[in-house]
């Protein structure tokens, strides 16, 4: 009987360093692959490009492998003590950093049975890290991106999102990755399209000022150079018609998902006066709006996702839990609630009325007010998106003024000073594709 070989792969692009593993571990015995599900992966790094079956399919064809099953999490053990395989082949560049815990917990399952760790030099020249960089300067399609953010809801419990104002605030969300002490990576999940933002960007006071097609300019400014999903601020949604052809023009971008809010009327710039020419929406017209939206749309990955605003009115907290399950029965893929309380707790007795929603849905929140309240809490309370609005447009903004006023105090130029960064840096920025 032949002795049986356990590895365990996320296999999101194939290597030479992937196929040098599944050969030695084929001398060995019956190979089986433990592949890491996409929510294995995502617990420790960026989402696979591949889902898992497209990932399943590829390495189940190689000759080398005679089972694949799914590794739910980046833990061996419970397929281990499942399995009981005499050998655990892996390559050696799991010594140190986030899957160093993991290795020893390998190696303490097989002493058990008397199993053994083999490990595989790693293969020189080859770089996950470069190809993915690699990857992402080759781009993406509209299809892949747009179903990016209902594959990170199934692989993650709290997913975040950064507001974008054009495509360099794109690429830093893009880019930008946060490592601590245990090695562990942090990033943005995607990026937020907010109107006011996109407003005050250009300058206008009035949101109903920019129109569908300009704001579809920096949506394609930023889809040019990024990879990442983007939530779409719609507003209000305008008139069933336009709703409709706002989806469709969203969906065919590559756009993960629209949020739509129900009020009525025109909306101003919260930054320059008050919305004093809207009101709440009465439920039936909006799940109208909502139910229109979803018959428009051509695939099931793009999200219409309804805003409620009746903590924001004082219509109480009854009518927002009302709400929120007829927009639920009327096909609204996720529930934003909305709050302008200093303090988290609306948000979170809103969170515990809503679990208890029949057939419920994603639930996202904008923490801009009650920011004292971490993601881990949300988390606990069942949230699943957290979008940080307006940022960096609020950070870019006195960043800028500073600038410019030290010019006219200084009469001279600032290239040498410190807190500007030189522009062959954020040039670097750029995908060499762009």
């Amino acid at each position: 009987m032949k002795k049986k070989v356990y590895v365990g792969m996320s296999v999101d692009l194939v290597h030479p360093g992937h196929i040098n593993i599944l050969k030695e571990a084929k001398k060995l015995g019956t190979v089986i692959v433990g592949l890491l599900t996409d929510e294995a992966i995502a617990s420790y790094k960026r989402l696979p490009y591949m889902d898992f079956n497209s990932r399943k399919e590829i390495i189940t064809s190689l000759k080398w492998v005679d089972e694949v099953i799914s590794q739910t999490t980046l833990d061996y053990v419970e397929n281990l003590e499942k399995i009981k395989p005499h050998y655990v082949v892996h390559g050696d560049d799991w010594k140190n950093g986030i899957q160093a815990e993991t290795r020893d917990k390998v190696i303490n399952t097989l002493n058990k049975w008397g199993g053994e760790l083999i490990e595989i030099p790693y293969t020189k020249g080859i770089s996950s890290t470069i190809l993915h960089q690699r990857l992402k300067e080759i781009g993406t399609t509209p299809d892949l991106r747009r179903s990016r953010l209902k594959r990170l809801l199934n692989s993650k419990k709290l997913i975040k999102f950064l507001d974008i104002h054009n495509a360099l605030s794109g690429l830093i969300i893009e880019n930008l990755t946060y490592v601590n002490n245990r090695n562990e990576n942090y990033e943005f999940d995607g990026m937020w399209a907010s109107s006011l933002t996109d407003s005050t960007s250009r300058g206008k006071p009035d949101i109903e000022a920019v129109d569908l097609t300009s704001r579809l300019n920096t949506i394609n400014d930023v889809l040019e150079v990024t990879t990442k999903p983007i939530i779409f601020d719609g507003d209000t949604g305008g008139k069933i018609e336009h709703f409709k052809f706002t989806v469709r023009t969203l969906e065919r971008l590559g756009v993960s998902a629209i949020i739509i809010e129900d009020k009525i009327g025109l909306k101003q710039n919260s930054l320059f006066g008050n919305d004093v020419f809207q009101q709440q929406d009465d439920i039936e017209s909006f799940c109208e709006k909502i139910t229109a939206g979803k018959n428009s749309k051509n695939t099931e990955d793009f999200m219409i996702i309804a805003r409620i605003e009746s903590l924001i009115l004082d219509k109480g907290m009854d009518d927002a839990v009302n709400r929120a399950q007829h927009y639920i029965n009327a096909g609204a893929d996720a529930i934003m609630i909305h709050s302008r309380k200093k303090e988290p707790d609306e948000i979170l007795k809103f969170c515990s009325h809503y679990q208890g929603l029949l057939n419920k849905k994603p639930l996202v929140v904008v923490p801009s007010t009650y920011n004292t309240i971490t993601e881990k809490e949300l988390e606990d309370n069942g949230v699943n998106i957290v979008i940080y609005a307006n940022h960096l447009l609020r950070s870019a903004y006195p960043a800028m003024l500073e600038t410019a006023k030290s010019i006219l105090e200084n009469k001279r130029s600032l290239e040498c000073d410190k807190n500007l960064m030189p522009i062959n840096e954020i040039i670097k920025l750029i995908p060499h594709n762009s």
